[in-house]
């Protein structure tokens, strides 16, 4: 049974104006360690792969707080939901801490879809209670 559905799209120009504002601190605000660690590989080698990286995670994790039905606000937190990927490529939600005790607590589970064009990058979420 479908618990919520959620969707966002973000422009990475305003992503990328927000790492020019604030520096690496932005992406430590959003950025889960592991996701830190993939972001600064990929900003290394090529700075807007870092930046569509970044603005792919945040579009997925907003997407992700509609669909659980709380917004920003706890045990919602940007760093407490990561999106990784599985060895085939496939996006896939991990939760830590508070954020993961209470969504398992609920019976639930997530299922994300992740895309970035040249100025835009868009996140589609559905979770379930089976």
């Amino acid at each position: 049974m479908i618990y919520g559905i959620g969707n966002d799209i973000c422009d990475v120009r305003r992503i990328r104006e927000s790492l020019s504002r604030h520096g690496e601190r932005f992406a430590e605000k959003i950025l889960s360690d592991a996701e830190l660690v993939t972001w600064r590989q990929r900003s290394e080698r090529w700075p807007e792969r870092g930046v569509r990286y970044l603005a792919t995670r945040f579009s997925a994790k907003e997407a992700f707080s509609k669909a659980i039905g709380l917004g920003m606000r706890m045990p919602m937190t940007w760093r407490d939901c990561e999106i990784a990927k599985l060895p085939s490529g496939q996006p896939v939600i991990r939760l830590h801490r508070g954020l993961k005790d209470w969504f398992e607590g609920q019976g639930l589970s997530a299922h994300v879809s992740v895309t970035d064009e040249t100025d835009y990058a868009a996140s589609f979420v559905v979770v379930e209670r089976p």
